[in-house]
């Protein structure tokens, strides 16, 4: 698959499901916007390999510095194609937690996982607008449709709302040429995940698994390309599962 000539934004791409999509994407010729918070020395080791892609710092879970990233990343490559919406946190924040902290997990979680991916949404629109295209691929989770467990009631909220957001910007600005994809993992063999694989052991998870196998970054990234290519622009709204058959609808 070539993407020679497209402009991509990935949001959390140093590491985990967004580094795999970054790397996926410029293998495929594609110029990639490396977004990061901490994690520097990551991405600037995707940079030093790939000299289509460029590093932009934000933590976006200030308002402020998401509208940066975006202004900083059209203003280096011209304009974009796609914006892959990854970034996330999967923090626990149990019910017997005092209110004040259980509240400060939700609102972190809430900023980074919803409000920024609305906030690129929102710039994202009005930019493809302009040129007349422009394709959005959000990064989900199975539990905007199975639920979570009672340890991550803002993920699993945050990740139902950007759903929603992605079907509606699908419904209401495919007229615009704009077209909208989800892709909801289960669990993924991540730095993120492994507080949960160490609580709960690997077996028990696998056992969820029709595959009996932890899905990985690489699974997730070629159908990124695909969407990314436009291959699949009619199925626009369209939510595609990659969880090794933990949850089928």
């Amino acid at each position: 698959m070539n993407l020679k000539g497209q402009n991509i934004l990935v949001t959390g791409a140093s590491k985990g499901i967004g580094k795999s999509i970054a790397i996926h994407l410029l293998k495929a010729n594609a110029q990639v916007g490396i977004h990061f918070n901490k994690s520097r020395a990551d991405a600037n080791k995707i940079k030093a390999e790939y000299p289509l892609s460029e590093t932009f710092q934000a933590d976006i879970a200030q308002s402020d510095e998401v509208e940066l990233l975006f202004k900083n990343t059209i203003k280096h490559f011209g304009n974009l194609d796609t914006i892959i919406l990854n970034a996330g946190v999967f923090m626990p924040h149990p019910i017997e937690d005092p209110t004040e902290n259980w509240l400060d997990i939700w609102r972190k979680t809430m900023a980074i996982n919803l409000e920024a991916a609305g906030l690129l949404t929102k710039m994202g629109i009005e930019h493809f607008k302009t040129q007349g295209r422009g394709r959005f691929v959000y990064i989900g989770s199975r539990a905007a449709f199975r639920g979570e467990t009672e340890e991550y009631l803002a993920y699993a909220a945050s990740k139902g709302g950007l759903t929603s957001l992605a079907r509606s910007v699908a419904r209401s600005f495919g007229r615009y040429n704009i077209k909208s994809f989800v892709i909801a993992p289960g669990f993924t063999r991540t730095e993120m995940a492994e507080d949960a694989i160490r609580k709960y052991g690997e077996e028990k998870i696998l056992n969820e698994m029709a595959l009996k196998q932890f899905t990985t970054p690489e699974d997730i990234a070629p159908l990124v390309a695909l969407m990314c290519s436009g291959q699949m622009d009619h199925a626009t709204g369209s939510t595609i599962d990659v969880n090794a058959g933990s949850y089928i609808r």
